[in-house]
């Protein structure tokens, strides 16, 4: 962490993809939002959506017109079973993928649960200017993601680089590519 820098926090949405779940028993999104407020970022918006890929994209594509949203977190959906969509649903949009995040991810999760981190389509992109990271639907998983990458990405003071600091370049890049 750089001493000479201020924290600055970031508008954060999170979606968990269940066809199970509601707010009051979803402890991955719980885990989330509790890490989210922890650090000091804004929760701008929480939604549950079900195991649907065009309801999970239609979600996630209109928080990044937001201005307001930075990052977008989902948890769910990244397994192999046949409901397991959010990879499918959200990489189109992805005008860049974020390989490194799915890397980092499975080698902290190799530490915690061993082989069975294959079983996870973890993964990661830039849309619009938004940050989204699709994360496995259990608090585990997003406790280890927000702990081991998030939380240092998505913190100013972090060095030597971090997500923030790039992210007044984003938007510069996008107003100068439609005017």
């Amino acid at each position: 962490m750089s001493e000479g820098r201020q924290f600055i926090p970031v508008g954060i949405a999170v979606l968990t993809v269940s066809d199970t779940r509601s707010l009051a028993d979803d402890k991955s999104g719980a885990t989330l939002v509790a890490r989210i407020e922890e650090a000091g970022h804004r929760l701008v918006d929480r939604a549950i959506v079900p195991d649907d890929r065009d309801a999970i994209r239609d979600k996630v594509h209109g928080w990044t017109l937001s201005d307001e949203i930075d990052v977008v977190i989902t948890t769910g959906g990244t397994g192999f079973t046949g409901r397991d969509v959010t990879p499918e649903a959200l990489e189109p949009l992805f005008e860049k993928r974020m390989d490194g995040f799915s890397e980092v991810f499975h080698r902290i999760s190799y530490d915690k649960i061993g082989t069975s981190t294959i079983q996870s389509r973890a993964t990661a992109g830039l849309a619009n200017s938004t940050f989204i990271f699709v994360l496995p639907g259990s608090p585990g998983a997003c406790k280890d993601a927000w702990d081991g990458i998030l939380k240092g990405q998505l913190d100013y003071r972090h060095m030597p680089c971090n997500f923030v600091e790039i992210m007044p370049r984003l938007d510069e890049h996008l107003r100068r590519n439609k005017g």
